[in-house]
């Protein structure tokens, strides 16, 4: 059937047809069909309700718990066909949510950027016969790039017969010079990779990582450092005797663009091989570094240094390409990773307010997108992607909101919900609702820290019955978290129960 405004062809057929019919007689009118005794199809059954006791019940322990606890909980369970409140407990509460921050990191991603965004890293540069006075390395916000990624580029480069390479520069334009995400600050002392700065052109995350292998008894241990070029190695983990105890001690310390790591320490001999990861604490030169002596293991000559800069050359000549973003968020739902948050969250600053991307224009972009679906209300504040460490508030009632409009939108629903931890199976899930592995029901992300315990997602249904999100925060809880952890998946539980009763 053709709808709207119709070609011009369209509408004379049609006069004609009509036109046509008008100047032929009647035809005459069927006889009757005899009539035939048919039995009505039964009524399909009418969908039992929701017995909301059990979690009632359960949402009572939890508050009583929490009170307990010097804390406070809060929650909202929806049925995700009719937007209907199941239950729910100090719902327009404000909590802080955690990583449960990474749910509208993902939302907004899928929604502002597209599932099959990806970020493009390239090698710049003017070719001068074999040689190219100054390559420039430029990123546009890929979490996932590794020194592999610039080996496939180096590799492009002496396919095209690069020799010789003057200089290199790091052009980090595409985000602004605040590298260090809103309120990673708390903890500056922090080595952890689990708060690694963000920059535009990233390597492993933002991280470097020491391998330690034993050697034979009374030598010392081979250090391996990825990614290669930029942590110099001082002092040495000496090998001991078979069955002595594993200490090793490591200090990093910036020497300049650079940093100096420390070692002390012993392995015994033939021990496991030992690997130590921590963040870089100013990343911009570490590509830059690296992709040096990438390119110096292919053959190619670098005689100047390794600078930022390079914003003006515009020819490429090597590129790779992410996979998409549909697909990197595993790394938020499932794995809870900080740096992929964060870096995502730029992004969406970046491509929706203009380069140099900024923290602050994410937020105002994630804050209108939360507005824009109907998961905004006074008590919400968004200033991270990640939850680290108390920037963002939510409220019970916003998350389920969130969860309800992603899973109904068929443009990022499939996506954000594959991208959440299953109950009993993986990601930070692997150890809970095991009862309801067999089923994989349970889809939802965890929040932790040192006071706080959330979990929201989804306990997807039998057929014929709509899924349920739920959205659970207990906060100021300190040394209490696994209690609460416990408590919630009790909640969690009685819904699933509910939702399944009879099958």
């Amino acid at each position: 059937m053709l709808t709207g405004r119709r070609p011009r062809q369209a509408l004379a057929l049609a006069a004609l047809v009509a036109l046509t019919a008008a100047a032929l007689p009647a035809a005459p009118e069927p006889a009757p069909a005899p009539t035939a005794s048919v039995a009505a199809p039964p009524a399909a059954p009418a969908r039992s309700a929701i017995d909301t006791a059990p979690i009632e019940a359960a949402l009572a322990k939890l508050a009583t718990d929490a009170k307990e606890w010097g804390g406070s909980a809060g929650a909202a369970i929806v049925d995700l066909e009719t937007g209907k409140t199941i239950a729910a407990l100090n719902e327009h509460k404000s909590f802080n949510p955690a990583s449960n921050a990474k749910l509208v990191t993902a939302a907004a991603a899928l929604r502002l950027l597209g599932p099959g965004h990806r970020f493009l890293t390239g090698l710049y540069g003017k070719l001068d016969g074999d040689r190219v006075p100054e390559l420039v390395l430029r990123g546009g916000g890929d979490p996932s790039l590794e020194a592999g990624h610039l080996w496939e580029m180096a590799r492009e480069l002496v396919t095209a017969g690069v020799r010789k390479v003057g200089g290199i520069a790091v052009d980090q334009g595409y985000f602004d010079d605040a590298y260090v995400p809103p309120a990673f600050a708390e903890q500056p002392e922090e080595w952890a990779p689990f708060r690694a700065p963000v920059s535009a052109v990233a390597l492993d995350e933002n991280t470097v990582t020491l391998s330690v292998r034993p050697a034979a008894k009374g030598k010392d241990a081979a250090v391996r450092v990825d990614p290669p070029g930029f942590l110099e190695v001082v002092g040495a983990v000496r090998t001991s005797a078979k069955g002595d105890p594993e200490k090793v001690t490591l200090t990093l310390e910036p020497k300049g663009e650079r940093l100096v790591a420390r070692m002390g320490g012993h392995l015994p001999e033939g021990s496991r091989v030992v690997r130590i990861r921590r963040r870089v604490d100013d990343p911009r030169l570490v590509p830059g570094h690296a992709l040096r002596g990438i390119l110096e293991s292919a053959g190619i000559s670098v005689e100047g240094p390794v600078r930022l800069g390079g914003a003006k050359e515009k020819r490429m000549l090597a590129s790779h390409r992410s996979a998409p973003l549909g697909e990197m968020l595993v790394a938020l739902g499932k794995d809870s990773d900080n740096f992929y948050a964060e870096t995502i969250f730029k992004t969406i600053g970046a491509e929706k307010k203009g380069k140099p991307g900024s923290f602050e224009g994410a937020a105002e972009e994630v804050k209108r997108f939360l507005e824009d679906v109907g998961a905004f209300e006074a008590g919400v504040v968004v200033k991270n992607g990640s939850g680290l460490f108390s920037a963002n508030r939510t409220t019970p009632w916003a998350t389920a909101s969130l969860l309800r409009a992603a899973h109904r939108d068929p443009a990022i629903g499939p996506e954000f919900v594959a991208h959440l931890a299953i109950g009993g199976i993986d990601g930070t899930l692997r150890g809970r609702f095991r009862s309801w592995s067999e089923r994989g029901n349970i889809r939802a992300k965890t929040g932790t820290l040192k006071a706080v315990a959330s979990l929201s997602g989804y306990v997807l249904g039998p057929p014929g019955r709509a899924p349920i999100a739920f959205a659970i925060f207990t906060n100021d809880i300190p040394d209490k978290v696994g209690l609460a952890r416990a408590s919630i998946d009790k909640v969690v539980d009685a819904t699933a129960r509910a939702l399944w009763k009879d099958r």
